[in-house]
């Protein structure tokens, strides 16, 4: 066992770092570089942008595959050149990555019994070239690369077996001993950051022992590094049957390499749970562990209680090693709430650990600029693309709230933003794979019951306008699903046309979040319902706006792709000048002027043409269950529209204002097809015959766009419609007993006898006719 070392890290404030994902790994003769993809390789002003964040350090890519891929001689140091000398400008620390589960140049391998020497020769020139260099991971990972390449046969080399996952963790740990050397031959004083997943395996008392020796496996690389690897070692028996001479283990504890800081990477699936009863859970978390049928899954998705999360994990790091600490990957595949409720908890969760004597340095938000394809561990090139920080969707990559909460984590600053007063859904009851849940074990006991300290106080609510319109639930439903705080409102809450109604309801919920979802709809009543539709469309969201600026309430407000007069070639974006052909249309583009003259931190988005699974009254909803009774359905074929999947738009309108973005946004699934082709590949998809769909032009009589197709120059945040359609069949006839409470409380509340829709309904005939 290593010795202990002092340690004052209460005394120490904790530091931020920032994390780059810079995968290059192969998939048999693939290549998936995620630099290639987020857009950094050929963005050095991503730099500044990372600085802006207040980080200390940044785990930094000086990737070997894609400096010398050919050899030394050949290297190009052109930009590991700019970007480390502007990390230098910026005072941010580089913690130089030299191979990111990444198995090299395309001529070697993590069993290439050559790679530790040639990794080693890179690593010496990287010194050389830039002595002023502290900080090294030669090797990210590499237990948990070793496994899913070696053990899982996920990347190459593809093997299946415990030899082979052998080989590779020896390959990568001694290649990190001799890259040390080679770097601290130019650098005595550099230092070792050494990487890998921490998580931990519980399980039904039948899976026990795989539990365990799941639970010594995931110290290998750091027991090898620190020369704790002999006849002694728990796991010694296991380590000989692989066949692999004893020497090659004894090797490391004749020549140690014990890091300075163990980088602890850690992800909500990081925990896991082993049962004995595999059917109780989805089939593809069944599996054969030790010869027994058995799920693996994620503890967090089983366990009724959930674990106490990082911070016991981290003492049992610092009991074994006695080695600083820093949280080297902290990540969230999720709503942009949950990614600041993970990295909430994982940063209270290392100062609580600093408090109980626990030496850690630093948490690091992974990953700055988002990462793709990781939910098929980058085996598929498939545009799966998870934001962090910066969202690289957009033509430069657009802050989110995650760079405003690192700003306030830097210096210091009470944490801002009314989410975090939520639980993320790993600690909700919606969480679950099986029921019911499996009873925690008696030895874990949450830290909290909330997960961090401000759950359990006064969260401020979203206010959602338009209690009876499909629009409207929608929202209720995303939000009480996301764990949002939010109140639907209906008109007789709040008129927003009314300026007193406006201010009465602010002062009574004081939400931190206006989602208005409210206005007139009825395109062709328009034409002689004039004033009654400005007053809805635009009075109302003027009004409202201006309420929402003097409280600093953040608005969003919804327009249409009506405002254009479809003489354009190409899709419409947001800055193309609008040129409406009715009153409704004119309504719209006059209420997006008077909004953001009023409010310029509203967010205005324009969209067209919904469906979803949740009313019966959509486009796509009426022509498929029509052709499914047999019945001729007319859609018109002249006019070309962008669809928009409602789930998919109320989830992207919640992450803008969470973001507090601000001025006019285009939302949809993307196309360009008529409400003719849209219910053709709709019927197609859904194995409907189409032979009685009538496609032909409609005459309406308000003037309609012949083409109002909707792009974005500001980022494409929606799924491709394609597999938006996938996902509307798959939810399309299952009962909601969700929606149907908000539609029945919606209901309890309309006014009796009044004479007219609310403001905020959505006709079946208009979403027929293809006027939304």
């Amino acid at each position: 066992m290593i010795p202990k070392k002092s340690t004052n890290s209460h005394a120490r404030p904790l530091e931020l770092w920032g994390g780059l994902e810079c995968t290059v790994n192969r998939v048999r003769d693939d290549y998936f570089s995620q630099l290639d993809r987020n857009g950094h390789h050929g963005r050095a002003c991503d730099i500044g942008r990372f600085a802006s964040t207040g980080i200390k350090a940044i785990r930094y890519p000086v990737l070997w595959e894609r400096t010398a891929p050919e050899g030394i001689d050949k290297a190009d140091w052109s930009w590991a050149d700019e970007r480390l000398a502007a990390l230098r400008e910026a005072n941010v620390t580089p913690i130089a990555g030299l191979v990111h589960h990444g198995s090299g140049p395309r001529d070697t391998s993590l069993v290439d019994p050559a790679f530790p020497e040639r990794l080693a020769e890179y690593a010496g020139a990287v010194a050389a070239r830039y002595p002023w260099l502290e900080y090294y991971t030669p090797v990210n990972e590499p237990c948990t690369t070793a496994r899913f390449a070696g053990l899982y046969g996920v990347w190459y080399p593809h093997g299946r077996d415990d030899r082979t996952f052998i080989e590779a963790l020896l390959v990568q740990c001694r290649a990190v001993v001799l890259s040390m050397r080679a770097i601290r031959a130019v650098n005595p004083d550099a230092k070792l950051v050494q990487t890998d997943d921490l998580g931990k395996t519980y399980g039904t008392l039948e899976m026990a022992k795989v539990a365990e020796f799941y639970n010594e496996r995931r110290w290998l690389a750091w027991d090898l590094l620190c020369g704790m690897v002999d006849e002694h070692h728990k796991l010694w028996k296991y380590l000989i049957k692989t066949g692999i001479p004893a020497e090659a283990f004894l090797w490391f504890r004749e020549t140690p390499c014990p890091p300075d800081i163990i980088g602890v990477n850690y992800y909500v699936t990081s925990e896991r749970w082993l049962d004995h009863r595999p059917e109780r859970f989805p089939e593809h978390h069944r599996g054969v562990a030790d010869g027994i049928p058995c799920a693996d899954i994620e503890a967090s998705r089983v366990l009724a209680t959930p674990t106490p999360g990082i911070a016991p994990l981290l003492s049992e790091v610092w009991d074994r090693y006695g080695i600083p600490l820093a949280i080297t990957e902290a990540h969230i595949d999720a709503n942009r709430e949950d990614q600041l409720r993970w990295l909430l908890e994982i940063w209270e969760a290392a100062q609580q650990s600093q408090q109980n004597g626990v030496d850690v340095r630093a948490v690091t938000v992974w990953s700055l600029l988002g990462s793709f394809d990781w939910n098929s561990l980058v085996t598929q090139n498939k545009g799966y693309y998870e934001p962090g920080p910066f969202d690289v969707r957009s033509p430069t990559p657009r802050p989110t709230a995650l760079a405003k909460m690192m700003k306030e984590l830097s210096s210091g600053t009470p944490l801002s933003h009314p989410v975090l007063r939520g639980q993320g859904w790993w600690r909700r009851p919606g969480r679950f794979l099986c029921h019911p849940p499996v009873a925690t074990p008696a030895a874990l006991t949450s830290i909290s019951a909330d997960g961090h300290r401000l759950v359990g106080t006064s969260a401020a609510p979203i206010l959602v306008l338009g209690a009876t319109g499909t629009l409207g639930r929608a929202f209720a439903r995303v939000c009480r699903k996301r764990n949002l705080n939010f109140k639907l409102l209906s008109r007789q809450d709040m008129d927003i046309a009314d300026a007193a109604s406006v201010e009465r309801a602010l002062a009574r919920y004081q939400p931190w979040a206006v989602i208005n979802t409210c206005g007139y709809v009825r395109v062709d009543d328009a034409e002689n319902d004039a004033e009654r539709c400005f007053r809805e469309n635009t009075a109302g969201p003027a009004i409202l706006a201006a309420a929402c600026a003097r409280h600093g309430v953040h608005l969003t407000t919804f327009s249409s792709d009506l405002v254009f007069d479809g003489k354009r070639d190409r899709p419409y974006v947001e800055s193309d000048a609008v040129s409406p052909l009715n009153v409704y249309g004119r309504s719209k583009a006059d209420a997006e002027v008077a909004v953001l003259d009023e409010n310029p931190e509203a967010l205005v988005v324009r969209t067209s043409a919904f469906f979803g699974p949740w009313d019966q009254y959509n486009f796509v909803t009426l022509a498929l269950n029509a052709l499914e009774r047999g019945e001729s359905f007319t859609a018109s074929n002249d006019l070309t529209i962008t669809p928009t999947y409602v789930p998919d738009l109320v989830h992207a309108c919640l992450d803008l204002a969470i973001d507090r973005e601000a001025g006019i946004w285009h939302l949809s699934n993307g196309g360009e097809l008529t409400w003719a082709e849209l219910a053709l590949k709709a019927a197609e998809k859904a194995g409907v015959d189409a032979s009685r769909l009538e496609a032909r032009p409609i005459a309406f009589p308000a003037a309609r766009p012949a083409y109002c197709a909707l792009t974005s120059e500001r980022g494409i945040l929606l799924p491709r419609l394609e597999q938006a359609l996938d996902r509307y069949l798959e939810l399309r006839n299952t009962e909601d007993p969700e929606i149907e409470e908000l539609q029945a409380t919606a209901e309890s509340r309309q006014p009796v006898a009044s004479g007219h829709r609310q403001q905020e309904e959505t006709p079946p005939e208009a979403v027929q006719a293809g006027k939304c």
